[in-house]
């Protein structure tokens, strides 16, 4: 039986990479693979260990260094077969690039930050110390595989570290298709009754945490295009959001703009949508453009998004620059019609069909054996 150790600082509900370890773990655990999980904090799951490092530490910086010190002394007191890191630590054999490459997203972030804001992304501690632990980790002498969850990571990581192509794997995260379905439009009347949204509106969803990079800024812009009966819910957490509350009200959307706040089951919200809406800044593969599209919805992202590369423009959603709001804008008018709705959407569901979790879980086992096999 295979040990392999999972890393991840901590689990949050609605987190899109946390969700993609879950499922992971989850699927592999019929595989004859023995699993660990190695984080500072873990609620939900069963079926695996679990090995606490929760370090002291005060800001980011010292969480994510104090946090990888931590993971690697206590890992080189027990024998695993492969560790797999969805964190930026050296002491893993597997590195799953979930988050995507950190300088990459500095590049996105600074097209919307004045001088000021781009001198401060260049001193800030933390990014400084990030940059140097990817750097550190992909280019270290351990690392012997690169799980991408896109094309686009894959591009980014031989781009700026050299990795050769033979590390570098692309494996799309998977997606239950019975749970995310269609048929979760019969929570569409009493959702849309909960927020005040009219049955005959189009709704847009958004759903992520981190508003400025997923692009909610943008989204309030185009939506101000949109005819009165567009309207947009709002579904995640962010620290500011009543800023981005205010520029709603602002733009005159207080009726049309709905903040949900952050939920645990996300479920009933694609049911009563129309479309997702997710103009992200920077996003190497968002679980939510995946559950979407299962539930039958077509999806308006951008091409810093790695769901884009599932998106054939006008066949199963839009993808186009996430700072062009005429152009999101444009997007998102199109679907206001209700025929191109479910085209879309109908075409949206087969395009992920085929990434099934048992799928993910094949893919992930098959690497496992290749790396472990005799040379």
């Amino acid at each position: 039986m295979l040990k392999v150790a999972f890393v991840r600082q901590r689990y949050a509900q609605d987190g899109g990479a946390e969700r993609f370890v879950s499922r992971a773990l989850d699927a592999l655990r019929s595989r004859n693979v023995s699993l660990t999980l190695v984080t500072r904090e873990w609620r939900g799951g069963e079926g695996f260990e679990v090995i606490t490092c929760n370090p002291f530490h005060l800001g980011r910086l010292w969480r994510d260094w104090s946090f990888a010190r931590a993971v690697c002394r206590e890992l080189a007191k027990r024998p695993f077969d492969l560790v797999q890191s969805h964190e930026r630590i050296a002491c893993c054999d597997i590195y799953r690039a979930g988050d995507g490459v950190h300088r990459e997203w500095l590049k996105q972030l600074a097209r919307v930050r004045g001088p000021l804001g781009r001198l401060g992304i260049m001193l800030n501690p933390y990014h400084c110390y990030t940059k140097r632990a990817e750097k550190r980790m992909f280019t270290g002498p351990r690392l012997r595989a690169v799980i991408c969850n896109s094309r686009m990571v894959k591009d980014e990581i031989r781009r700026n570290f050299g990795v050769p192509d033979g590390k570098l794997h692309v494996i799309y995260s998977g997606v239950d298709t019975s749970v995310y379905h269609p048929d979760l439009k019969k929570h569409r009347a009493e959702i849309r009754a909960r927020h005040g949204i009219p049955e005959s509106a189009t709704l847009f969803l958004f759903v992520g945490s981190g508003f400025e990079r997923k692009g909610v800024p943008a989204l309030l812009q185009a939506m101000a295009r949109l005819p009165e009966n567009a309207c947009l819910l709002v579904v995640g957490r962010d620290k500011h959001a009543q800023r981005f509350q205010r520029d709603a009200r602002v733009l005159g959307l207080s009726r049309r703009v709905i903040f949900a706040g952050a939920r645990e089951d996300v479920r009933p919200y694609y049911g009563a949508a129309d479309a997702l809406a997710l103009p992200t800044l920077y996003d190497p593969f968002p679980n939510v453009a995946l559950e979407a599209m299962a539930s039958g919805l077509p999806v308006v992202t951008s091409l810093r998004c790695g769901a884009a590369e599932l998106i054939e423009n006008g066949s199963n959603g839009f993808a186009g620059d996430a700072l062009d709001v005429e152009g999101q804008a444009g997007f998102m008018r199109a679907l206001l019609d209700p025929e191109t709705r479910q085209r879309l959407g109908q075409a949206a569901r087969r395009t992920v069909e085929p990434l099934t979790l048992a799928a993910m879980g094949s893919r992930l086992a098959q690497l496992y054996q290749a790396l472990l096999a005799p040379p």
